[in-house]
């Protein structure tokens, strides 16, 4: 798979874990605009005048899942405007033991994208920084 994939581990429940997946301004990005809390909301997400994503919540199941599907992008890095249109950004939530583990994918961040170093490098430090925080601490470590 050439799809951008990481995974971690935290101690808290599924159940927390899930909620700070969905509190997304708590560890991707203070600037977050609309609903993100059923199926079917649509909200942005900025970082100045770096990046603007507008999303789509297209699955949610509590405790287990999230996806996105990135309706419009702008990054101001990259010549190709559409490289994350269409794409899936995901979260599955499974037990493992007394622990939790969280796999986050960027399904169509591909390695041929231009910008696939900069945006895995941005998912890799939220997915083993900022998120984690979050969960285990309450407080995370999002882009303002």
């Amino acid at each position: 798979m050439n799809d951008f994939n990481t995974s971690f581990v935290v101690d808290q429940s599924p159940e927390e874990v899930f909620e700070a997946i969905n509190n997304v301004r708590g560890w991707w990005g203070e600037d977050v605009e609309g609903s993100h809390a059923s199926v079917g909301d649509e909200f942005t997400y900025r970082v100045q005048d770096v990046h603007y994503s507008k999303l789509k919540v297209i699955e949610r199941i509590p405790n287990e899942k999230v996806v996105w599907l990135v309706l419009e992008n702008h990054m101001n890095h990259v010549e190709d405007q559409t490289e994350w249109v269409g794409t899936t950004i995901s979260f599955d939530i499974a037990e493992k033991g007394d622990q939790t583990e969280v796999r986050f994918a960027h399904l169509g961040l591909l390695p041929q994208f231009e910008c696939f170093d900069v945006c895995s490098n941005a998912w890799g430090s939220l997915m083993r920084s900022s998120l984690p925080s979050l969960i285990a601490t309450g407080t995370g470590h999002p882009y303002k």
